[in-house]
């Protein structure tokens, strides 16, 4: 069975080309490519089950961006989690976690983002994916708590990605996450590339960073420490007074071309978010693509998008991915282009929050 949903078939076909890429990325390292390789078989296995599940009504995205944890090793300025989820309390346990991720498997979820906090505050977490080698975790991390002993139980999960969070050089990244932690994102660069581990490196544009982070040297700089895979998130004014932080429509302009250039140039993989959305046909947020649990188990439209319905802890996944407010969200593709500067939804959050109210027709 294949899926029907427009949708659902152009988001299918990026995700192969974008996991091909990294087979053709990872050719120095053969253990890695092979990775890759049987990801674009599950992710054809995973699409076969979401059709089931769409022929149903039920929309079951390919990704699942769950913030396991609000606690953190560091205090960063400005920190998204900490401005929206600023409880720490009531995390999910290993058990219900550990159930979650397969009952995610089984309905055909085949791509994890995890995030926090710091995800590797939860010291269970490389257990939890060694137990499912098909699907690929991405993990967002400022890269501290990850040592040797952690650095060898990753060289034996290639399916685990570790994202490392910067801000740009020394200067940047320490003024807003501590004095030394630019340092130390060097140093396990250098050890990551020596265990052949693929990792990647996460950074925030705004108006002010867009040249700096966009530059060749900053690329150079971090691909020849090891890098792999660089993910562009734009900017997203949660905060009041720093709406002139968005890039401009003509900078989203500039980095999409970019993306494409220093895709062809380096040997690493680039996306930028919200930006690439528009090629699949606007954000994929509420189920069109991914869906968002925050560390309490609510299941939300997007991270950005703090509304919720349904809770995963009392009731199944499945269930909870027929949520009123998901499908409501669905119902207006239209309002779900991109537009310029971050979130779409976050924009847009007092609609969201109106159609908490409103039953599925």
């Amino acid at each position: 069975m294949k899926l029907k949903n427009p949708f659902s078939i152009r988001l299918h076909k990026a995700l192969i080309v974008f996991f091909l890429n990294a087979v053709k990325k990872s050719f120095n390292n053969p253990g890695q490519a092979v990775q890759f390789f049987k990801t674009v078989r599950y992710f054809y296995q995973s699409a076969r089950r979401r059709a089931v599940y769409e022929k149903e009504g039920i929309q079951v995205p390919p990704i699942i961006i769950y913030s396991i944890t609000q606690k953190c090793n560091l205090k960063c300025r400005g920190c998204y989690a900490q401005a929206l989820h600023p409880n720490p309390d009531g995390e999910m346990s290993r058990q219900e976690v550990e159930r979650f991720v397969q009952e995610a498997s089984e309905l055909g979820v085949s791509f994890f983002v995890v995030a926090g906090g710091e995800p590797f505050i939860r010291e269970e977490l490389l257990d939890i994916t060694r137990a499912h080698p098909e699907i690929i975790f991405l993990v967002f991390t400022n890269g501290i708590l990850i040592n040797d002993q952690m650095i060898q139980r990753l060289k034996r999960q290639r399916n685990v990605v570790p994202l490392i969070s910067i801000e740009g050089y020394r200067e940047e990244t320490d003024e807003r996450r501590g004095e030394g932690v630019y340092q130390s994102i060097l140093d396990l660069s250098t050890k990551l590339r020596e265990n052949r581990i693929f990792f990647g490196t996460s950074v925030t544009l705004t108006r002010k960073t867009f040249s700096l982070l966009t530059s060749s040297d900053f690329v150079r700089e971090h691909v020849d420490v090891g890098s792999q895979f660089f993910l562009y998130l734009e900017y997203t004014a949660i905060q009041e007074g720093t709406e002139d932080w968005i890039v401009t429509l003509e900078q989203r302009s500039q980095l999409m071309s970019l993306m494409k250039r220093y895709q062809a140039r380096w040997p690493a993989l680039f996306m930028a978010v919200p930006g690439g959305e528009a090629e699949v046909g606007g954000c994929l947020a509420a189920g069109r693509g991914f869906v968002h649990i925050n560390a309490n188990g609510n299941l939300e439209p997007c991270p950005f998008a703090p509304f919720s319905d349904s809770n995963i802890r009392e009731m199944s996944l499945k269930k909870a991915l027929q949520s009123d407010l998901l499908f409501n969200i669905r119902q207006y593709p239209e309002e779900l282009m991109p537009m310029e500067g971050g979130c779409v939804l976050w924009k847009k959050r007092e609609w969201v929050k109106s159609l908490m109210k409103t039953p599925q027709v």
